[in-house]
């Protein structure tokens, strides 16, 4: 649970950030003042939240899309914080995430959701790319962009380190020296950076006039790997902890780091939620994680079941190593900030 103490420091923060935007205001702009700016928030599960807070759209709305956005996801909570404290103006969120986009979903590429709550008979139509669902423009002020996991797919390659580390071998090993006509860790890592430098391109056309920012991945894994519990669905599983040091090392950090290089080209603002994270992975005791195991704590809507993987064995729901209420709270802070820098730069 989060202490209270955990928003005081971001508050202090709105409140003076906004009397700094008021202060900008020239006189006679009232007018000026009370149209709002223009927020489009894209990205993938770890930005729509997944099984955190209620469904958005609510469960049996007929606008639902297979996205699974939630009420507790980041930039939910990050546009009440707005609301509460408005930099200068209001700010209205579009956001258009969506579970298990790629890259290439944000700009170049339609999507078919797989969401497995209340999905339709015939299954999940189509949704156009990101960028045409938020409507970018010249008139959109800020971009907040959270993407890159699914691309490697950095879920793929866990799932193929719980099922190696089952079995006795390393995941780390066959991503190494891959057999021929795989892609090794090197090889996805260089394509996916060369994806999102087109991504961020596409961005920055579509919304020439946009603050733009980035936001990378948090700390799903523990510093140190023998705090993982190889017999704990609510942790990682079977995954050997040589490969968790692995996956921690070689794949996330240096995805976040790609990031990070590509955002700083274009001159972008890249958001680090990896650092405040490290210390709240799916290892750590349930009261300190921010990331919920591959088995965790989800409301009911949220399936239990995922292919061979059933969580009601252990009680829990499938949560597939994805932030819980508290990862997003932590989220929400580092990117409220971003935007209010964005928006009085």
């Amino acid at each position: 649970m989060r202490h209270p103490v955990s928003r005081l420091r971001p508050r202090a923060l709105a409140v003076g950030l906004a009397l700094a935007a008021a202060a900008l205001v020239p006189a006679g702009s009232a007018g000026a003042a009370a149209d709002p700016y223009a927020w489009a928030a894209l990205g993938d599960s770890y930005t729509a939240g997944g099984f955190v807070g209620d469904p958005l759209p609510a469960l049996g709305d007929a606008s639902r899309d297979g996205c699974d956005r939630t009420t507790d996801a980041y930039p939910d909570v990050v546009e009440r914080e707005l609301a509460e404290f408005p930099p200068g103006r209001p700010v209205d969120l579009t956001n258009v995430s969506c579970g298990n986009a790629t890259v290439e979903n944000i700009a170049t590429v339609k999507q078919t959701p797989i969401s497995l709550v209340q999905p339709p008979a015939d299954g999940w139509p189509a949704v156009d790319t990101q960028i045409k669902r938020a409507g970018l423009n010249d008139e959109t002020d800020v971009v907040t962009v959270g993407i890159g996991g699914n691309s490697l797919p950095f879920g793929g390659i866990l799932l193929r380190c719980l099922n190696d580390g089952a079995t006795g071998k390393s995941c780390r090993d066959h991503y190494t020296n891959p057999p021929e006509g795989e892609e090794s860790i090197e090889e996805k890592l260089r394509r996916v950076e060369g994806e999102y430098i087109e991504m961020l391109a596409h961005v920055h056309d579509a919304a020439p006039n946009a603050q733009v920012i980035t936001v990378g991945y948090p700390a799903v894994l523990p510093e140190d790997s023998s705090d993982c519990n190889r017999l704990a669905l609510t942790e990682v599983g079977a995954i050997s902890h040589a490969d968790v040091d692995w996956l921690r090392d070689e794949v996330l950090e240096r995805l976040n780091a790609s990031i990070q290089r590509v955002s700083g080209f274009f001159g972008d603002r890249y958001v680090d939620v990896y650092s405040s994270s490290v210390g709240h992975d799916a290892c750590q005791p349930a009261q300190e994680k921010w990331v919920e195991g591959v088995c965790g704590d989800a409301a009911d809507y949220w399936p239990a079941k995922v292919g061979a993987l059933n969580c009601a064995l252990v009680n829990k729901r499938a949560t597939l190593v994805h932030p819980n209420a508290d990862g997003h709270a932590n989220t929400a802070n580092h990117v409220e900030r971003a935007i209010r820098i964005a928006l009085l730069s």
